[in-house]
């Protein structure tokens, strides 16, 4: 008798295991983003100073990079599901015990330590794992929507958080967040296959079934292993820098301080929460056209107009805040667009220099770098209000920075054959 098990739609794999992935990846970048707008209520409640709370904000961005390439290592030892429900609980934790938080030292350890560990379990870790296991065609494309879903998250929350802050306080958004976490763990551990082959089907857009490879039996040792040959790669350091620079300009120091920059303009904190909403809404054009263009074009080229365009829309902020009613709306919708459409060239490049089989761990490596400097531009940005008065020297350097990184994208190699793999037992 044939069996009454309905049959799943092959097609079906290739959309349900990438939409969750989307959604995890959107509620932990909400997660991350929560505390920028705690900053103000925060100063008000209990007297801390804009360093004090941007120094737990730095830790919590540090660590979301640092997690990466062992996080990483672990799915390929354990599996992206146990990794990922691990991740998600650890974050409820930490949001659902800062409703109770009266100390700085808290706040340094749940929104710091406790939410980095969590993001960077997750973060764009999971996206290039879940890209490159299930797409060979269409890769870029669907990096560009996880990536999207990364920034996305950090900002569509926002309006929300800010009309709850501005009547209730910021403790039942931090409950929001910590709810999210919860629900997600059963759905993601019921949708989700480690690999294609697990369900008997390819690669999308390949035409053989790939098998497993044998799991690493040391994921630090293997994450460690592949830092230290990428140390020893140009390309390696390019990617890294430029990547160290893209995230000092958009989560470390815009999405950071752009609210209480406003705020030192007389910005309503509703309006400058709307005007980050926006950015991420055009960030999930921007960045998923990156991802298309990227399957099409030179991914140097790509990174030479990303960063050139950023650097220059950084530079010329001051003269946004003299023509609000214009100026900044068209700033959220251009910087959105650009937000983080650095994401699938730089993957491509890596997977390019580096193999596909070591991409996910050699991206997240060079995601490090990206947290890394978004952590410095966050702590810099805090330190520059508290001691020099204004936000505005953090960014017109950030912007001076978009700059180099234009024309230091345009030295990675191209094309040239991929680095020996390092195997670690």
């Amino acid at each position: 008798m044939a069996s009454m098990r309905p049959r799943i739609p092959s097609s079906a794999w290739y959309l349900a295991v990438p939409a969750i992935t989307f959604v995890v990846t959107v509620v932990s970048a909400a997660n991350r983003s929560t505390p920028s707008m705690f900053i103000q209520p925060l100063e008000f409640e209990f007297g801390w100073s804009a360093a004090t709370i941007a120094f737990a904000i730095a830790v919590g961005i540090a660590l979301f990079g640092l997690m990466g390439p062992f996080a990483a290592s672990f799915m390929n030892k354990y599996g992206a599901r146990r990794v990922v429900a691990i991740a998600l609980a650890i974050l409820a934790v930490s949001s659902f015990a800062s409703i109770f938080m009266t100390a700085a030292w808290q706040l340094v350890l749940l929104w710091g330590f406790l939410s980095g560990i969590g993001t960077g379990a997750i973060g764009l870790a999971l996206g290039a794992t879940i890209a490159n296991r299930w797409f060979e065609r269409r890769r870029g494309l669907v990096m560009g929507v996880f990536s999207a879903g990364n920034a996305t998250g950090q900002l569509i929350f926002l309006p929300l958080f800010a009309h709850i802050i501005k009547f209730d306080g910021w403790r039942p958004c931090a409950a929001i967040v910590g709810g999210l976490c919860l629900l997600l763990i059963p759905l993601f551990m019921a949708i989700v296959r480690e690999r294609p082959v697990d369900v008997g089907l390819p690669p999308f857009g390949a035409r053989t079934v790939v098998p497993a490879p044998p799991p690493l039996a040391n994921p630090f040792a293997s994450a460690i292993a592949n830092l230290r040959s990428g140390l020893r790669s140009r390309d390696f350091w390019i990617l890294g820098g430029t990547f160290a620079i893209c995230g000092a300009s958009t989560n470390g120091l815009v999405q950071t301080s752009l609210i209480p920059l406003c705020g030192d303009h007389g910005i309503p904190l509703t309006t400058a929460a709307n005007l980050l909403a926006a950015m991420g809404l055009f960030d999930l054009i921007g960045t998923t056209a990156s991802g298309w263009l990227t399957d099409r074009f030179d991914s140097r080229l790509l990174l030479l107009m990303y960063y050139g365009l950023r650097g220059l829309s950084l530079l010329a902020l001051p003269l946004v805040f003299g023509a609000q009613v214009f100026g900044l709306p068209a700033f959220a919708v251009f910087y959105g667009l650009d937000w983080i459409a650095t994401v699938p060239p730089t993957l491509k490049l890596a997977n390019a220099a580096f193999g596909v089989d070591r991409g996910a761990v050699m991206f997240a490596w060079i995601l490090a770098a990206h947290q890394i400097g978004a952590s410095l531009a966050a702590y810099g940005a805090g330190l520059s209000r508290t001691y020099l008065g204004a936000y505005d020297p953090a960014f017109a350097v950030a912007g001076g920075l978009c700059l180099c990184a234009a024309v230091l994208s345009l030295f990675v190699a191209r094309g040239r054959t991929p680095a020996r793999a390092v195997a670690v037992a």
